[in-house]
């Protein structure tokens, strides 16, 4: 597997809170996108268009802090409930096994599937309550 990740979610702070902790630990943003620049983002309000859809933080050599606010038509969270692991996979079948692995006896939230951003990503929250991203890396490494 190539790597594991905290993912926070937000209610609409999400920039601050990432400003805060790059503040603190240092570095430059890997990636920040908001909700207008995903595929039909300009039907969005203008609030919600503005507020982060991801943004990925890199912490010393191998972590990385990643966060969204909640996407459209999301419920607002609450703390406890407001992050999930991101598992990066690097082939198709190790993603589908991680992610029926994980989804047994839980709840499958977002289907796995083709997305804009991954060739496979889904998300669940397994049998004790834990959230989980599955994403398919982009780009392997060789």
């Amino acid at each position: 597997m190539a790597s594991l990740n905290p993912y926070l979610i937000f209610n609409g702070n999400c920039s601050e809170a990432f400003d805060f902790y790059k503040s603190v630990f240092g570095g430059e943003f890997q990636m920040s996108s908001k909700f207008k620049e995903m595929p039909g983002g300009e039907e969005l309000p203008a609030d919600k268009a503005e507020q982060i859809m991801h943004v990925a933080l890199p912490v010393g050599d191998k972590n990385i802090l990643m966060g969204s606010d909640c996407g459209p038509g999301m419920e607002g969270v609450k703390s406890g409930d407001n992050f999930s692991i991101a598992l990066t996979t690097t082939s198709a079948e190790e993603t589908r096994r991680v992610f029926d692995g994980l989804s047994a006896g839980g709840n499958i939230t977002m289907p796995l599937e083709k997305t804009f951003w991954a060739p496979l990503f889904g998300m669940l929250k397994d049998k004790f309550g834990v959230n989980w991203m599955i994403s398919m890396d982009v780009n392997p490494a060789a």
